[in-house]
C-alpha cells in the first residue's frame, strides 16, 4: 500500500490560473479562486505549489456493504450488495444534509481507512458485491480518486455508481460520467431560491448535468428529493419538476420522494408527513413518471416497482427486503410482456436489507 503522505494529495486537471496571482479550480459551479495554501468550499480541494490538488485522495470515512436499493437505486441490479465508500467534504452547503458529519467535516482524522482503487476494486469482488458506489458525500470532489477506482473495478467486472448532486461543470462532468454505470442524482428541489438559499448553489447546473446523463450518456439514472415541509413540497413545485422530468429525461427515470428528518441547521422544520410523500408520488405518476417512489417511510405500495402498462406489481419491497418477482428473464413483465426500464439481472440478488461494514485492510496485499 502506498504511504500515507502519497495518498493525501494529487495533482488535479480542472484549473486555471488567473491575472491577479489567484487559481481558480474549474471542477463545478463555485469557481473557487484560491491564494496559495488556501482550500474550496468542498475543504478538499486546495492550491499547493501554485497547483489545485485534492487532499483526499485514498481515504475514506469508512467502508460498508449496502443494499442497492438505499442508494436509492430501484432499477438497476435489484436485491444486490454494493460498496460503499465516501470521503469528506462537499461542495454545496445543505443546511438540512445528513451526512454533515462526513460532508462538512473539515478534520481530515475522520478518513480513518485509507485503500488505493485496487484494494477497493479486489474487496468488492471478494465481497461479492456488483458494484461500487461513491457515496456519502458527493464523489465530484474527489473526482480523481472515484474514477481511478471505477477503472479498477472495470478490470474486475465491478460496476461503479455515483450518488450525487450533479453540481458538476461540463469537461470534468463528461470525464466523471465516462466511468460511472448508475448515478442517483439528487434534485433537491426545482426552484432557484431553494438551491440559493438552502444549499448555496445554483440549479441550473443541476438539470445540465441530468440532460446531459440522459441524452449523451449511457448511465442508468435514477432521482431522488427530499420533500422539506414548508420549502420543496408544494404541490405547485412537484407538478412542475415532474412535467420537466417526463419532458426533458422521458418518462423511464425513476423518481424518489424521501422523508426529511431534522438535522444539522434544520433542526427547527418538521418531519415530512407520509401523505406528503404519497402526494407527490400521485401526482408523479398523473404527469407521466412511470417508476415513482416513496422513501425514508415505510410504504409497502410507495417502494414497489409496478408494470407501466398493465400495473401489476412487478418487484414487491418491504424496506430493503424484496417481497415479489416478477420480471422475465429480459426484465419484462410477467404478465403483459412490457419491459420494464432499468438494468437487470436474469435473477434478482438475495443480499436484502443486510449493512455490513467493512475494513479495507483485510484486503490489502
Amino acid at each position: 500500500m502506498e504511504n500515507q503522505a502519497e495518498m493525501k494529495a494529487v495533482p488535479t486537471t480542472y484549473w486555471h490560473a488567473l491575472d491577479d496571482g489567484r487559481i481558480q479550480c474549474d471542477v463545478c459551479p463555485r469557481f473557487c479562486k484560491l491564494h496559495e495554501g488556501q482550500e474550496g468550499l468542498c475543504f478538499v480541494r486546495a492550491r499547493r505549489n501554485d497547483q489545485i490538488v485534492l487532499t483526499t485522495y485514498g481515504r475514506s470515512s469508512g467502508y460498508c456493504v449496502d443494499p442497492i436499493e438505499k442508494k436509492p437505486l430501484n432499477h438497476f441490479l435489484p436485491g444486490t450488495p454494493i460498496l460503499s465508500f465516501g470521503t469528506a467534504g462537499c461542495n454545496l452547503a445543505c443546511k438540512f444534509c445528513q451526512n454533515w458529519d462526513m460532508s462538512k467535516a473539515r478534520e481530515m482524522d475522520v478518513l480513518a481507512d485509507q485503500a488505493p482503487p485496487e484494494v477497493i476494486a479486489t474487496a468488492a469482488k471478494e465481497l461479492g458485491c456488483r458494484s461500487v458506489a461513491y457515496t456519502y458525500n458527493d464523489p465530484v470532489i474527489f473526482l480523481e480518486y472515484a474514477i481511478d477506482v471505477a477503472k479498477a473495478c472495470r478490470e474486475n467486472g465491478i460496476k461503479s455508481v455515483a450518488v450525487t448532486a450533479g453540481y458538476i461543470c461540463d469537461e470534468p462532468r463528461r470525464e466523471f460520467f465516462s466511468y460511472m454505470d448508475a448515478a442517483n442524482v439528487d434534485l433537491k428541489a426545482f426552484t432557484e431560491r431553494f438551491y440559493h438559499k438552502i444549499c448555496g448553489g445554483h440549479l441550473k447546473p443541476v438539470l445540465e448535468t441530468l440532460e446531459y446523463l440522459k441524452h449523451e450518456t449511457h448511465v442508468w439514472i435514477e432521482l431522488t428529493t427530499l420533500l422539506i415541509p414548508g420549502e420543496n413540497d408544494s404541490e405547485q413545485e412537484i407538478d412542475e419538476m415532474t412535467k420537466w422530468v417526463v419532458d426533458k429525461l422521458g418518462p423511464d427515470v425513476p423518481m424518489h420522494f424521501t422523508a426529511f428528518h431534522p438535522d444539522w441547521k434544520m433542526m427547527g422544520h418538521p418531519p415530512t408527513p407520509p401523505e406528503t410523500l404519497t402526494n407527490a408520488r400521485r401526482i408523479a405518476i398523473n404527469n407521466g413518471v412511470r417508476y415513482a417512489y416513496t422513501g425514508n417511510v415505510h410504504d409497502v405500495r410507495g417502494g414497489s416497482t409496478y408494470c407501466a402498462h398493465c400495473g401489476k406489481q412487478l418487484i414487491g419491497r418491504d424496506w430493503y427486503e424484496m417481497t415479489a418477482w416478477h420480471l422475465d428473464e429480459k426484465g419484462c413483465c410477467q404478465y403483459c410482456s412490457t419491459p420494464c426500464a432499468g438494468v437487470f439481472d436474469p435473477k434478482p440478488g438475495d443480499w436484502g436489507a443486510r449493512r455490513q461494514p467493512v475494513r479495507l485492510k483485510n484486503y490489502a496485499a
